[in-house]
């Protein structure tokens, strides 16, 4: 009996497979954008990744795309190709809620730049991903959006701040998404979820933003973003191949000196040439690993060695052990004047994690850090970026795990004090590079009951390239990991 293959989907295809597809006039925006919202009508339902989504509004933009197809313009590299944006970045003509109730005010009257960035490479804007309360959970649950799942297994988290983005992704709602990461929130969602998930050099993607104001009861206040948002927070993307997120991250690249740290122009494409020597970090002595997650560093140990990589072990691993636990001094301490607006509008999931979190964080630095210990810190964090630099040098990148554990359970972080204070011990390699400004990125590297396992490689300051290549020989190497089509 002859058996016929079913045709493949829009929705399956990869972000530069749809460009080629649509610059090429094989398939048109319009079918794209529809097989898209077919899918989210299909999936979202269940996993509550997206919201906001206007079918009208995406049609509409689709059929301009398509026009400028038949009219022969210039194409951008993301022409046609739908694109999630995060529920805490600006979209013009949307709310940037946040997840609280509070914030879902008036809709944004203009782009954050890296949304203007995709809109101007042709995207079309799809949908907003669903984040924490205040995007300071390593889960993605709100009062006012709902609770997110995991493609993979409902019971696990799929991860946070950049939930929504990374198991909509997983499950085909859109193939790129837009994210921020601040203590994993980009690399952590996709690692969960079994994508890719980029966190580029502090700089290269302009952070820059309108300003946000908030109605509380004292009046209109206008929210500031503290040092260590303005330091260690970044703009990126998240894809299912390592190809799709260099592609979004080419395009999300924005010289823009309205952000403090914005650097004047793109750097230059590192030239093609020996490959760096891999360096594992597999601990820092603080925390045990999960066996799967060994399992994951050995087996893209083996994929790095198979691509002609040289691996060896890094002498540094007290550095970054130093870096995860001046992260929880610098992060929380820029967050302590923002608890009584959380506790005045906030939902309960992320009073109680951020009260549990403050408690974890004590053990290391005390109840109420000094000034000086403060101070102290960022002039420490200096010495530190140095240090890592000339460790890396240009020839060198870091193998590490994306956390000590398998993707947390539901709710792990408000399920207790002392469960609360294991999750920030574990995610070191996820809070580590963000207080030095680092790239890093998180491909899949193995299937270890039934979940997806990743890896991160760090790299050099505005090394991207090096990292992404990297994860490319990690993933051509790597069985491609589909997620259960159905969620109990």
């Amino acid at each position: 009996m002859e058996t016929h293959t079913p045709a493949v989907q829009p929705w399956q295809l990869t972000a530069t497979e749809l460009a080629a597809a649509i610059r090429s006039r094989e398939v048109s925006s319009v079918e794209v954008v529809q097989s898209c919202l077919d899918r989210i009508a299909q999936t979202n339902p269940r996993l509550a990744a997206l919201s906001d989504v206007r079918p009208d509004e995406a049609l509409a933009a689709a059929r301009e795309a398509d026009r400028a197809v038949l009219a022969g313009q210039e194409l951008g590299p993301l022409h046609g190709i739908p694109v999630s944006t995060k529920i805490n970045t600006d979209q013009r003509g949307h709310v940037s809620s946040h997840g609280v109730a509070a914030l879902a005010g008036a809709p944004a009257e203009d782009d954050a730049a890296c949304v203007g960035a995709l809109r101007q490479a042709g995207a079309v804007l799809l949908g907003r991903s669903n984040a924490p309360a205040f995007s300071y959970r390593w889960f993605s649950t709100n009062d006012l959006h709902g609770r997110t799942l995991n493609p993979w297994d409902p019971a696990r988290t799929p991860g946070g701040s950049s939930g929504g983005a990374s198991s909509s992704l997983a499950a085909g709602m859109t193939p790129l998404a837009q994210g921020n990461d601040i203590g994993g929130s980009i690399r952590y969602p996709a690692a969960c979820c079994g994508v890719v998930g980029i966190r580029p050099t502090v700089g290269r993607v302009s952070g820059w933003t309108a300003p946000t104001w908030i109605e509380t009861p004292e009046g209109r206040t206008q929210l500031h973003f503290p040092a260590t948002v303005q330091a260690c927070a970044v703009e990126g993307p998240l894809a299912r191949t390592v190809a799709d997120a260099r592609l979004a991250l080419d395009v999300m690249t924005t010289p823009d000196l309205r952000d403090p740290y914005g650097v004047p122009a793109a750097p230059p494409a590192r030239p093609a040439g020996a490959k760096p020597r891999v360096a594992v970090v597999r601990d820092i002595g603080t925390v045990k690993n999960h066996p799967a997650v060994d399992q994951a560093l050995d087996a893209a140990v083996a994929r790095l060695t198979e691509a002609g990589y040289e691996i060896e072990e890094f002498d540094g691993p007290a550095l970054l052990a130093e870096a995860a636990r001046l992260w929880s001094l610098l992060i929380f301490e820029d967050f302590r004047p923002t608890l009584p607006l959380v506790n005045q509008v906030g939902d309960q999931g992320i009073r109680t994690s951020l009260a549990f979190s403050f408690a974890a964080v004590a053990a290391h630095w005390g109840e109420r850090p000094s000034l000086e210990s403060y101070i102290q810190g960022w002039a420490r964090r200096g010495t530190l970026v140095t240090r890592l630099q000339e460790l890396l040098g240009g020839h060198r990148i870091l193998l590490t795990p994306v956390s000590a554990e398998l993707p947390f359970e539901q709710d792990a972080d408000i399920s207790g004090p002392g469960r609360a204070a294991e999750l920030v011990e574990a995610m070191w390699p996820m809070t580590a590079v963000p207080i030095l400004g680092f790239p890093a990125v998180t491909v899949p590297s193995a299937l270890v009951e039934g979940l997806p396992l990743s890896v991160q490689i760090i790299g050099g300051r505005f090394e991207e390239d090096i990292v992404l290549d990297a994860a490319q020989a990690i993933e051509d190497r790597t069985p491609r990991l589909t997620p259960p089509l159905v969620i109990g």
